[in-house]
């Protein structure tokens, strides 16, 4: 019985690698990110064909994908030299939860296997829900969450939906909804008006600096740095919209706000 959908993916990103494995279907992957870090036989089984931005033309068509799944607005230009190489390309731009699960679905559709991924979506819905649940009582924590020190970038849409499902307050929740990171800078006079009680940093591509963080002289006498309270959180599992959000992103979150709230109660 032959299957459905595509038999040769290329995955640009990380978080289409991570649910076709999840789904058992990863023998339908030829090429992955070279930032891959979930699941971690990723990067040992297949071969690493794309940075983020930019890819190896020449070695993804070689490939003979019948589908190239990427990303975001940022792989515009790679998506559009695939294209013009006669490629299928599918590029995705989810920003917020329910956008996120809208392409797990579509993603598992392709493939044949619309059962599998709603139940795996239903069953992430569920963990949300629980976790909102149980953190609506407690205290309310002002939350500044960095993704980028130069300039300053604040949390992408997902981010700021899961600060709120573990009860936290998001400093600029007013900029969630602007999907380009160019849009969501903010300044350190800005993030001391804010006057967050903890930081959560989760810079793509570097380790957070935390001497950096302690040391900027316009937000020195915010609650976060006089306590003490910054953190971070390895982007695999928090910025990149997928399975791990939600297998490990928004349980270390939650984890970050009890062990602030314990600490000051």
């Amino acid at each position: 019985m032959s299957r459905i959908g595509p038999q040769r993916i290329v995955c640009l990103t990380e978080e289409t690698t991570e649910l076709l494995y999840l789904l058992g279907e990863e023998d339908r992957i030829v090429g992955i990110s070279a930032y891959t870090e979930r699941p971690p036989q990723a990067k040992e089984e297949k071969p690493r064909v794309s940075a983020f931005i930019n890819g190896n033309i020449k070695r993804i068509k070689d490939l003979d994908p019948d589908l190239v799944i990427g990303f975001s607005d940022i792989q515009a230009q790679l998506s559009h030299d695939l294209v013009k190489e006669g490629l299928n390309v599918l590029i995705t731009n989810q920003r917020s939860l329910e956008e996120i699960f809208q392409t797990i679905l579509m993603v598992g559709s392709l493939i044949g296997k619309s059962e599998q991924v709603s139940k795996l979506v239903e069953s992430y819905k569920k963990k949300l829900n629980e976790i909102k649940e149980r953190s609506s009582s407690k205290p309310k924590l002002k939350v500044f969450f960095q993704e980028w020190d130069h300039p300053i970038i604040t949390g992408i849409r997902w981010v700021s939906e899961l600060l709120e499902i573990v009860g936290a307050v998001d400093c600029f929740a007013n900029l969630k909804e602007k999907s380009l990171a160019k849009d969501r800078i903010v300044s350190l006079h800005e993030v001391a008006d804010a006057k967050p009680d903890l930081i959560i940093g989760s810079w793509c591509g570097k380790p957070m600096d935390f001497e950096w963080v302690r040391t900027r002289e316009e937000w020195k006498d915010i609650p976060a740095i006089k306590n003490d309270k910054i953190f971070e959180m390895d982007p695999a599992i928090i910025l990149q919209p997928g399975p791990a959000l939600f297998e490990e992103g928004i349980l270390e979150m939650d984890r970050i706000l009890e062990e602030v709230r314990s600490s000051i109660s």
